[in-house]
């Protein structure tokens, strides 16, 4: 099907998201109730999990740093370059984006906000990085609230005294689990930019072509 074809990427990424989301969470209701069986507390209900800090904090952790990585680059590769790299523009072919969207804008086809100019053209000129941007920042906020519930679960049942968000925004505990996330994605990202210049995959866009030069920029 024409369909199935024109948006397979997106269908396969889409279902892989959900199985591992699915997996995660019966792993991790299985992992919470043995923890909470061995303190002699009730076990939870499939539901219930869905609800802890445990299950949201990990989730959103992950989302966080994902996010961080495509917004940093989507922002990064608009203004530096990598020479070999088919992640980069070539620093000596440098076309102004401003060329390429005046002879866009007489375009039947191009997007309504290039056609209405103003502001709306200039937010838009620059909306992949906002959205990105701004994913990461919600994330951020619900790994915070989550991660500082599920610190909360943990103290109550060891006894302790809980913790409000605010306070485990100051907590290394917090810091640690981001940090931890934001080094490996700024360093695959890494990877991707440097070993894209010796290295290739035929018929990937994210690859130069299997006979190009090492030292040929962009894909």
């Amino acid at each position: 099907m024409r369909f199935l074809r024109d948006n397979g990427l997106t269908i396969v990424l889409v279902t892989a998201t959900l199985i591992t989301i699915v997996g995660m969470y019966i792993a991790g209701w299985l992992a919470t109730n043995d923890e909470l069986t061995a303190h002699g507390s009730p076990a939870l209900t499939l539901t219930q999990y869905g609800l802890t800090g445990h299950f949201l904090s990990t989730v959103f952790e992950n989302w966080e740093s994902e996010f961080l990585q495509m917004s940093a680059y989507v922002v990064l590769t608009a203004y530096l370059y990598q020479r070999g790299s088919a992640e980069s523009k070539d620093p000596d072919n440098r076309p102004t984006d401003d060329e390429a969207l005046a002879a866009r804008e007489e375009d039947p086809a191009a997007p309504w906000p290039v056609k209405a100019g103003g502001i709306v053209k200039l937010l838009y000129a620059y909306s992949l990085g906002i959205a990105l941007a701004g994913l990461f920042f919600a994330s951020f906020v619900l790994h915070l609230v989550s991660s500082a519930k599920a610190e909360s679960e943990t103290a109550q049942l060891h006894g302790q005294s809980t913790t409000t968000f605010v306070q485990h925004l100051g907590s290394a505990e917090f810091w640690f689990e981001s940090l931890q996330n934001w080094q490996s994605e700024f360093l695959s990202t890494a990877v991707i930019v440097v070993l894209s210049i010796f290295l290739r995959y035929r018929g990937s866009p994210e690859s130069k072509p299997v006979g190009a030069p090492n030292r040929e920029t962009g894909s």
